[in-house]
């Protein structure tokens, strides 16, 4: 039995990403970039943060952050199985985010302390979903799923679903996902490029990280 009520997951999903307009995806594979590289984009306003769990040092980067940065709320991304999903809980992430969802990975969130954002691309899998509890998915991979136009879709048939688009979005696609009024937050990695990381520019990812943080839908 769940000891999750619908209203509940969903009242703490969104009490958790709604606290910035964009995640930042973060695939950490030197420890020592763990901790300066949350700092900047806390700085920089975006303190929610996924670390997916993709690398051999992700859980180790989790515990780390969630130790030493109190002020970052710190989710594990790349959630597969409920191994997984105990040991992120039990390192001290605040949420688990799935790249899909299987009916082993729904029992172990209704197990969970923790909330878990399964990820969804299409209706049937939003109904299946559904069907386990759940209002608020990961759509992934949002642009090569549909982008804008399938969430546009998704808001007649499931009024009272709302999404976190992750895949393929940047700074110019942004603001079109998030006026959409079935959006809590979006995905992205633009903030943290490949060479800022390699180069350990943290000043520049703090500087992207805030204009990611001024993003809106629109006038």
């Amino acid at each position: 039995m769940s000891q999750w009520t619908i209203e509940q997951r969903s009242e703490r999903v969104d009490q958790l990403l709604k606290q910035a307009p964009v995640l930042p995806v973060l695939a950490i594979s030197k420890l020592e970039h763990a901790l300066p590289l949350a700092r900047a984009l806390v700085a920089g306003g975006l303190p929610v943060l996924e670390v997916t769990l993709r690398s051999a040092i992700a859980f180790e980067a989790i515990a780390a952050i969630v130790r030493e940065l109190p002020e970052a709320i710190v989710g594990a991304g790349t959630v597969l199985d409920e191994d997984a999903l105990d040991e992120a809980t039990r390192l001290g992430a605040r949420f688990a985010i799935a790249p899909g969802a299987t009916e082993a990975l729904y029992l172990a969130a209704s197990r969970a302390t923790i909330p878990l954002v399964p990820a969804v691309a299409t209706a049937s899998e939003i109904m299946r979903g559904m069907e386990h509890g759940h209002r608020r998915f990961k759509f992934f991979p949002a642009e090569a799923s549909g982008g804008v136009a399938a969430l546009k879709s998704f808001a007649g048939p499931f009024p009272q679903v709302r999404f976190c688009p992750t895949g393929g979005i940047d700074p110019e696609s942004a603001p079109r996902y998030l006026a959409l009024k079935n959006v809590v937050t979006l995905g992205g990695s633009w903030m943290v490029p490949g060479d800022a990381l390699a180069a350990r520019d943290w000043a520049r990812i703090e500087a992207l990280a805030r204009e990611a943080a001024r993003l809106k839908a629109p006038s």
